[in-house]
């Protein structure tokens, strides 16, 4: 079997884990653990699909890393419940899931599947520096359409797509981007940053819409082009160019907040999938037990067996 890497977006999957299956899913002690047996299929179903060799569960350190508020301050300031001076704010996590965050980390641990982060840096950050430094075929398991800059056919770097769904998984390559978008993934976080988001609290440049993001970048290849060409005054209508221009504080600062960390320096223990030991599988059951995790914990074990 070839050796292929997968990171997980860890965050995205257990809050989609979280509302897709009931949480009435408790275990004997009353505690929901509906996100807990719904993270473990969908890795069981990721790692029996695409059969990695390697996997990381790349983790938030830090949700709201300080340095990319002081660069935007509305970055994700809707998703604040509580700001913390000198450390990570706190998210708005509904308290159900909050609860089951340490029993995932366990679980995890159990397994063998490695949790990587990083200080003052988020999953996404982790993501890109060992998808940038990996020497094997990379997938990148997400929801966050942020991530779609690091596919790089050359590179074998893919994005395993979650928005629609696990039975809907959409594998995404240099051409699926430039299908859907527009754009090349190399051109993907200038296209983002022009065009904002309004889910991590990034404006855009007002008036800058996809379509007009994806012609600008077509005609000038990259935001610096883009800026270029307004202030000569060359290449694009007088409207255009006036929403450009105006937005210049703005394209001063958002790059480095929407573009993901590359060279982090990390701790990565041998991230390689390995089948549980008799005494792991003990180990497993027990959790499984205390946590009424049953059937996923049975499955993902299998699936370990079977790497």
């Amino acid at each position: 079997m070839t050796d292929r890497l997968m990171l997980l977006d860890s965050a995205s999957l257990y809050f989609r884990a979280f509302y897709g299956v009931p949480d009435t899913v408790r275990a004997p002690d009353g505690t929901p653990v509906n996100a807990v047996r719904g993270f473990l299929d969908i890795i069981t179903r990721l790692v029996t699909t695409y059969r990695p060799t390697h996997l990381v569960a790349c983790w938030d350190d830090d949700w709201r890393p300080q340095w990319r508020v002081e660069l935007i301050p509305t970055y994700k300031t809707h998703r604040v419940a509580e700001v913390v001076a000198g450390g990570p704010d706190v998210e708005v996590v509904p308290d159900p899931l909050e609860v089951q965050v340490p029993i995932i980390r366990e679980v995890l641990d159990t397994l063998g599947i490695r949790v990587v982060g990083a200080a003052a840096h988020e999953a996404d950050d982790v993501i890109g520096t060992l998808a940038t430094t990996a020497t094997k075929p990379v997938d990148i398991v997400t929801g966050d359409r942020d991530l779609f800059q690091l596919v790089d056919d050359a590179h074998d770097v893919r994005v395993v797509y979650t928005a629609r769904g696990m039975s809907n998984l959409e594998v995404l390559t240099d051409a699926s981007v430039v299908a859907k978008y527009g754009v090349l993934p190399s051109q993907y976080a200038d296209f983002a940053t022009l065009r904002g988001d309004s889910s991590d609290g990034l404006p855009g440049v007002a008036g800058i819409g996809e379509k007009t993001a994806a012609g600008l970048l077509a005609t000038f290849g990259d935001l610096a082009g883009i800026i270029a060409a307004a202030e000569l005054g060359e290449g694009m209508s007088a409207g255009v160019r006036s929403k450009v221009l105006a937005g210049l504080p703005y394209l001063a600062v958002a790059p480095q907040v929407v573009a993901v960390v590359r060279d982090l320096t990390l701790d990565v223990p041998d991230p390689r999938l390995r089948p549980l030991t008799e005494e792991g599988k003990a180990a497993a059951a027990s959790l499984a037990e205390r946590w009424a995790l049953g059937a996923s914990m049975n499955r993902i074990v299998e699936a370990l067996d079977a790497v």
